[in-house]
């Protein structure tokens, strides 16, 4: 019955509304068949929060990232971890100039809008730790001094479920950071026939930004206005205390 009423208060069709459209469409020209987990991600982005694509290799994790990015008109970031990743190679470091006589800030490439963190858990916690103040406050301290990171801010983790060797579990404290959990899964029937066909577009192909600065900083001025009926905020806290 719990599971039920979710699918019913928080799906309602999971639809945007219709000014999202052509985002959509230009997504889905990438991603056939995924309407569903395109406008929750968008929903995600423009609520202020951060997303985790949880699903096996090869069903377009990386794909929905770029092209959502491109979409949003927004500077990409990528960060493929590793085992032997540093939290240095995520932040940034200090160098000493010797030309000049003084250390310098190189920042690393967490310093963009739009951040893909691809295959999340193959990082050690501590690497993983790297992203938490970030992903929560919107800035990086390194050596006690603060450094304000681009606004928006919007990561995107990636990782395979199903691996175990050499992959670490996303503790709780890095799961909080993330609002919504997504699995893409295998397209349909008629989706996955247009994609042997090739009519998916070229896989490395960026679309053309359609929303401006101004625009997605006024859309999620809207989304943070959103209210909350008392019958919603009664089933919130009753899934919360049943879980």
């Amino acid at each position: 019955e719990v599971t039920q009423n979710l699918r019913y208060y928080a799906g309602m069709n999971y639809t945007l509304s219709s000014e999202f459209t052509p985002f959509i469409d230009a997504i889905e020209t990438h991603l056939m068949g995924k309407r569903e987990t395109i406008a929750l991600s968008l929903a995600t982005f423009f609520a202020g929060g951060h997303l985790l694509l949880e699903d096996i290799p090869g069903v377009g994790k990386t794909t929905l990232a770029k092209t959502l990015c491109g979409v949003l008109g927004l500077d990409f970031g990528r960060i493929q971890f590793t085992s032997d990743l540093l939290p240095s190679d995520i932040l940034g470091v200090n160098y000493y100039n010797q030309k000049e006589g003084n250390f310098v800030f190189k920042k690393g490439p967490i310093f963009t809008s739009f951040l893909l963190a691809d295959e999340i858990n193959r990082s050690m916690p501590k690497t993983q730790s790297a992203l938490l103040q970030a992903m929560e406050e919107g800035m990086v301290t390194l050596d006690t001094t603060h450094y304000p990171l681009p606004k928006p801010f919007f990561v995107i983790g990636t990782q395979n479920p199903h691996e175990e060797v050499g992959t670490f579990p996303l503790p709780s404290s890095q799961l909080d950071r993330f609002m919504c959990s997504l699995s893409i899964g295998y397209p349909d029937n008629t989706a996955e026939r247009e994609i042997l066909k090739g009519k998916t577009g070229h896989r490395f192909f960026i679309p053309t930004a359609l929303v401006s600065a101004m625009q997605i900083e006024s859309y999620m001025h809207q989304a943070s206005s959103v209210t909350l009926s008392d019958a919603l905020l009664d089933f919130l806290q009753e899934i919360i205390t049943f879980t």
